[in-house]
């Protein structure tokens, strides 16, 4: 039984307590959930829900607990109930209710832990987002990691989602991109506002293999030249560095698009329209102060040159006009003076900036050897980059790593920690039991054992202490998912995972599962065979949504 069967039988429960006794059930809540108690002596789960009801139809708390503790108490499966406190009630299943877990993961296989608590919303969710000018640094792999985990879970909780990358391909930056590789084909110093570092070598030759005259033309339409086909090489080598990285988005917007379809006029006709526009000084303005911004926003200088938060009203109005419900975006730590303007730009919208906007600010990261920081890449020259990552300690480890925090918080990468296999290492610890629940599998195929089907599968044999821990280990994984897509919060999975793994540890050690020597398999074998491959179900699904492997051997 799942946590989620198990709220349903309390649910019924509570709906024939109110059919006996007379009260309102339109009280009663469309559904409720239960808790794994901190103190397994608590018993199996927790429910509050008599606590939720006693004010709205005027009965003790106990009362009603006590009421709905005789009704839970008929139930297929519950072994006892309870009542804790001023009304909680503590539940404790059979070992066979427990034990038919096993079974249901089995059977579910990946879909085991997706749900649809966020079916129906329409999600655009923009991540990474690095300009088009150099490699992607280890900040943007963060979100790389964080976000693409993101998309996953919103996905696996029933979310329509669209991930997208905004290439900043218009505006100075570029510019000063386009003039570092002219510089670097030309033999001359970069300019002192520029780009360096080898990439920038690297790129210019292979722009002038491709246009052999470029470098001879004048100065302007040899930037032109070297401005296109530098950040086509760009963009293309960072598509290629996430790809590897594991991470494909669904659309790749360029900003200066925005500007050739014309959509910041559209933009600014509609904000005109919405009454926040004004003119002043030869400039367009926003009124963002009507919405907390801390001052109003330029959108059009007085020479007539768009600003850079002018692309983003445009951008932010073409994702609500392609249907998507609410825009997520994913910032780097150096845009918190972003959020005032744009929740007030989406106000001026007429949107609801709590409906419709998120915004999401990451910490940054630092990779240490021999506990230093890694100052800076031998290629990029000035920021350590992706790549780098990844040579350092491997697609898997990085991934799992930079997803394993809270974006609140910075985080620090030890090399030697993260290349380790050891169980201090959380990605080995938690890939080692992926190996271990197949190694398993292998060797039961080997001596003859397998799961059987129908009625060879005996759950209440899974009554030891190690193997119910893991039973309930194993039923907090929609529940985790879930709380992770609502939240934001990724790395609810990997640590959901650890402990998990701990888990798998503790019954691995204490249950046989093998028949050893000569000993005949029994049924007991064969339920913790279910078990066993039940493991191996969800830390797959969990290092799915990571996009981590879950290895076969290591």
């Amino acid at each position: 039984m799942t946590p989620a069967e198990l709220a349903e039988v309390v649910l019924s429960a509570a709906h024939a307590v109110f059919a006996d006794r007379g009260l309102d059930r339109s009280a009663l809540p469309e559904r409720t959930a239960v808790e794994r108690p901190r103190n397994p002596d608590h018993g199996d789960y927790a429910s509050t829900l008599a606590l939720q009801l006693s004010k709205r139809v005027g009965v003790a708390p106990r009362d009603l607990a006590a009421a709905l503790a005789t009704e839970l108490g008929r139930a297929p499966g519950v072994k006892s109930v309870e009542i804790a406190g001023p009304g909680f009630l503590n539940i404790r299943l059979d070992a066979a209710a427990a034990g038919q877990l096993a079974r249901t993961i089995v059977e579910a296989g990946p879909e085991y832990g997706r749900s649809a608590t966020l079916a129906g919303l329409k999600i655009n969710l923009e991540f990474v987002s690095a300009n088009p000018t150099g490699p992607v640094h280890i900040g943007g792999a963060r979100w790389a990691a964080v976000g693409d985990a993101m998309g996953r879970l919103l996905r696996a909780t029933g979310a329509d989602v669209g991930t997208e990358y905004y290439v900043n391909d218009a505006g100075t930056q570029i510019d000063r991109f386009a003039a570092s590789l002219l510089a670097a084909a030309r033999g001359e110093p970069a300019p002192e506002d520029g780009y360096g570092g080898a990439y920038i070598a690297e790129i210019a030759a292979q722009v002038q293999a491709a246009r052999p005259e470029a470098a001879t033309l004048d100065d302007e339409a040899a930037r032109q030249v070297f401005r296109d086909e530098g950040v086509a090489l760009m963009l293309s080598e960072i598509k290629s560095s996430l790809g590897q990285f594991g991470v494909e988005f669904d659309r790749y917007f360029s900003e200066q698009g925005l500007h050739d379809r014309g959509e910041l006029e559209h933009a600014l006709t509609r904000l005109r329209t919405q009454g926040h526009v004004y003119d002043d000084g030869g400039a367009v303005w926003l009124r963002t102060t009507d919405f907390g911004d801390d001052k109003d926003r330029v959108l059009r200088k007085s020479n007539g040159e768009w600003t850079y938060f002018a692309a983003d009203c445009a951008y932010y109005l073409d994702k609500r006009e392609r249907g998507f419900e609410r825009a997520v975006y994913m910032l780097g730590a150096d845009h918190h003076g972003y959020l005032g303007r744009m929740k007030a730009m989406s106000a001026c919208f007429g949107d609801d900036p709590a409906v419709n906007l998120e915004l999401l600010i990451g910490q940054l990261v630092n990779l240490l050897r021999d506990g230093e920081p890694v100052r800076m890449s031998k290629r990029a020259g000035t920021v350590v980059t992706l790549e780098d990552l990844v040579d350092a300690i491997g697609v898997d480890a990085a991934r799992y790593a930079l997803a394993r925090y809270s974006i609140d918080s910075p985080i620090d990468i030890d090399v030697e920690l993260w290349t380790r296999a050891t169980r201090d290492n959380p990605v080995y610890y938690v890939q080692y039991v992926a190996a271990r629940t197949a190694s398993v599998g292998r060797n039961a195929a080997d001596v003859g054992l397998t799961r059987g089907e129908g009625d060879s599968f005996h759950p209440e044999l899974l009554a030891h202490e190690k193997e119910n821990e893991l039973l309930k280990a194993l039923a907090e994984l929609p529940a985790t998912v879930a709380a992770a897509a609502e939240l934001r919060e990724p790395h609810r999975v990997a640590r959901y995972l650890e402990e998990l793994a701990g888990a798998y540890h503790r019954f691995y050690d204490n249950c046989r599962i093998l028949p050893r020597g000569e000993e005949e398999v029994t049924d007991l074998h064969r339920a913790r065979l279910w078990l066993n491959d039940a493991t191996r179900t969800v830390i797959a699904n969990g290092l799915h949504l990571l996009g981590v492997s879950a290895p076969e051997r290591m």
